[in-house]
């Protein structure tokens, strides 16, 4: 039995949107749960708060959703919020070690400078 599908639902007041998720996100829901949310980015609103409070679980692809909806906002010259992630959800970047790209930066990445790349060879691709 697959889990059910994550509800969305969104409440305007004023100049935000309060968009409510619930159930599980992960592989076998994403794809729906991400067209729903790209539904209701839509409109005139310029704040968008996202409740994950009654979100039961979410994996990296769930994650990887609500990075690509922020990004999707953003470009549109909005701005999505989390609330009340899952427990899990903030792990991931810092198991991944992808906090750094997320723009968090671990303590253990704060006093380290990145090694510079070799200098491209003439003719270099």
């Amino acid at each position: 039995m697959s889990p059910p599908d994550p509800n969305v639902h969104r409440h305007d007041k004023r100049s935000r949107a309060l968009i409510t998720l619930s159930g599980e996100i992960d592989l076998t829901t994403t794809p729906w749960g991400s067209a729903s949310l790209r539904e209701h980015l839509c409109g005139g609103m310029r704040t968008f708060d996202a409740d994950l409070a009654a979100v039961a679980s979410c994996d990296v692809s769930g994650l990887n959703a609500l990075l690509h909806a922020a990004s999707q906002a953003t470009r549109r010259g909005k701005t999505l919020r989390l609330h009340h992630p899952p427990l899990a959800l903030p792990r991931i970047p810092s198991h991944s070690d992808s906090a750094l790209l997320l723009g968090d930066v671990p303590a253990s990445h704060r006093a380290s400078t990145p090694t510079p790349w070799p200098p491209l060879s003439a003719g270099a691709p």
